[in-house]
């Protein structure tokens, strides 16, 4: 795209208006900012009607700051909103999940009745092995059916599930087994990336050296691989669980009963388990599944390109979805796996009617080229959606154009783990769309953008994101450790929720998000946001992906130090320090010399977590010739390591 092109989309005058093809969906929730922003417990009351109690809630919320009780004496279970209920319907043969494997082309349908079956067995097989109400298990696994079959078994028991991501090290695995508490842990031999089986069970085997307390461990047989076993406490997943009962008999639990702990990085090296109750999360997560992605239940295709071991996998893979009984894609894969077109040929194939990913996938495939998605046909989409962290608008034109064909509206959200479900996010239908603008508050959530003293910004002002009244999915804390939560999240502006993020609104009022907080740097007095110097910087048709991130200087305070990966094309440029001097005064020009870095440098790579995100911590220790602190969640620790050497071979060349 062309920098005047560009220019003219960001122009604010040329915000996309709501989209015609979805008015039926905004006749028929036309006021709903209105009557939420009006009776906001009334609101989410009347939102818990879309979950099938035992026993209905009478009250709404008991607000103790820091802490929230959602619908305190209603009771239910999980796993019988996500499947009983919609086979009691008579919608047991509706598909639930189309599973996709990596590069091997197995594939496999499950109806919502079959679904049914393999969770009730999973329950009987949990019941055996010893697993009871409250018990927490850890599941180790990659991207397979079994997986959501486990997390709803066990919370159909009314245990808790920690869900791990499948490539995390040994060392990851057991300090979140014992920060847990965890006594079982569901797993499988292997999983596969690009047709290549990598083990699992061996990282098992060598975190529970340290972890006393694991009772048993459950294996998936997923390779043809051997595999260590300790006899009294391993057990193959088609032993226990395969002869099981096809029906099981479900216990309801209070609202408030522990549903999951999700681990995420801290600003120190301790992850916190954030940890999410039953009835409010599923409400939360359920009504904004069906707002934001326009839910018809009876015709969607619907694929959240992301893992289970992630909040985004756990909303809206399992919890929402299912709640709302559609049908949908669950891959097991990387966006190349058995060829680059690979997730146009899934879309393609299964009549995708929704997509769900992140930045960071979008301009992985956008690097790829446009000739990809424009060989499928991509007709069945009507809604794209964007996830993880703020999107550069270049990416974000790039996927309507080449993905929505110029007729799917982009619906961009801001949420947290700590949050549980979508916070910030356009409606289709209702509200006008801008090229990287989350926009604004969903119904029911009570957002503001303040200043170093809690103080409301204006129009066109910047500042920090607070969430200013309490939300059915918000976290219910720390798990083991409240203190931490208040101090956290609560302490910053008092009697509001911190969310750790920039933000700003534009003269329109519309929310733009400018990333965390500790990304926004302090240039000789100038406050910059790190994503904006990302975005100028992709914005150049020779950059694929920036990270930027700010280092200390004895002149200025604080110097910009970007880190760049070129598109493909780009990639055989020889002469690095002709394009680095074009992208400096490319940033210069588009946002202020002021925003010039001070360094460039080029690396084929950027250091991502397994969800996709770029670790901009360690960068910044890279920037500061800082020791490394925790790798564990790259997808490649040993990125760091080849970025550090190419930072210093810069300021070798610089001397």
């Amino acid at each position: 795209m062309t920098e005047a092109k560009l220019e003219a989309w960001l122009d604010e005058s040329r915000a996309f208006p709501p989209s015609p093809a979805f008015t039926a969906q905004a006749n028929a929730t036309l006021g709903i900012y209105e009557t939420a922003e009006a009776d906001p417990e009334g609101w989410w009351r009347t939102q818990a009607d879309r979950l099938t109690w035992t026993n209905a809630p009478s009250k709404t919320l008991e607000w103790n700051p820091p802490f929230a009780t959602w619908f305190g004496d209603g009771t239910l279970n999980a796993a019988v909103n996500c499947v009983d209920r919609h086979v009691a319907a008579g919608r047991g043969d509706k598909v639930a999940f189309h599973w996709v494997a990596d590069a091997t082309n197995e594939t496999r349908t499950i109806t919502y009745a079959q679904l049914g079956v393999l969770v009730a067995q999973a329950a009987h097989g949990l019941t055996q092995l010893g697993v009871r109400s409250g018990d927490r298990v850890a599941v180790y696994m990659p991207m397979i059916p079994e997986a959501v079959v486990a997390m709803l078994a066990i919370v159909r028991l009314g245990a808790v599930h920690s869900v791990i991501f499948g490539g995390f090290s040994a060392d990851a695995l057991a300090s979140r087994i014992i920060d847990a508490d965890c006594t079982f842990v569901v797993t499988a031999d292997g999983a596969f990336r690009r047709g290549s089986a990598s083990p699992l069970k061996p990282a098992v085997d060598e975190a529970l050296l340290t972890c006393p307390n694991v009772k048993a461990v459950l294996v998936v047989k997923r390779t043809s691989g051997d595999v260590e076993w300790t006899q009294s406490r391993d057990h193959w997943w088609h032993d226990v669980v395969d002869g099981q009962p096809t029906t099981h008999e479900a216990a309801s639990f209070p609202a408030e009963h522990p549903l999951f702990i999700m681990y995420t990085s801290g600003t120190t090296a301790k992850p916190k388990g954030i940890f999410h109750t039953t009835g409010g999360y599923l409400t939360q997560v359920a009504t904004s599944y069906y707002y934001v992605f326009d839910v018809k239940s009876a015709t969607d295709v619907c694929w959240t390109a992301a893992d289970i071991g992630w909040i985004t996998g756990h909303s809206y893979i399992v919890y929402g979805p299912l709640i709302n009984g559609v049908t949908q894609v669950l891959y097991e894969g990387l966006p190349d796996s058995g060829g680059r077109d690979r997730w146009w040929r899934i879309v393609a194939e299964y009549g995708v009617t929704m997509l769900y990913t992140a930045p960071t996938a979008i301009r992985t495939l956008m690097k790829w080229g446009d000739e990809l998605p424009a060989a499928h046909d991509l007709s069945s989409l009507r809604i794209l959606g964007s996830v993880g962290e703020p999107i550069n608008p270049e990416a974000w034109m790039w996927y309507r154009e080449h993905v929505g064909r110029n007729r799917c509206p982009i619906v961009d959200t801001w949420w947290q783990t700590e949050t549980g479900a979508l916070m910030i996010a356009p409606l289709p239908g209702l509200t006008a769309t801008k090229p990287g603008a989350a926009m604004r508050a969903l119904p029911g959530i009570s957002v503001d953008v303040v200043d170093n003293d809690g103080v409301t910004v204006g129009n066109g002002e910047g500042g920090y994101l607070v969430i200013t009244k309490p939300w059915p999915s918000m976290t219910r804390g720390i798990y083991g450790d409240p203190e931490r939560f208040a101090e956290t999240y609560w302490s910053r502006f008092p009697g509001v929720y911190f969310a750790g993020d920039g933000a700003k609104r534009d003269l329109d009022g519309d929310l733009w998000l400018l990333g965390r907080v500790d990304d926004v740097m302090n240039i000789s007095g100038h406050r910059l946001s790190t994503t904006e110097v990302e975005h100028a910087l992709v914005g150049h048709p020779a950059v694929a992906e920036a990270a930027v991130v700010g280092a200390s200087d004895e002149t200025t305070g604080q110097a910009i130090v970007a880190f760049v990966t070129l598109k493909l094309a780009a990639d055989d440029h020889s002469d690095h320090a002709a394009i680095i001097d074009e992208l400096r005064h490319h940033v210069a020009t588009t946002i202020s010399p002021i925003a010039k870095p001070r360094q460039i440098i080029m690396t084929p790579e950027l250091p991502k977590t397994r969800s996709g995100k770029i670790m901009r911590r360690l960068l910044r220790d890279v920037a500061e010739h800082r020791s490394m602190g925790d790798v564990t969640t790259l997808t490649d620790p040993s990125v760091v390591a080849m970025i550090a050497g190419l930072m210093e071979t810069h300021a070798s060349s610089e001397d």
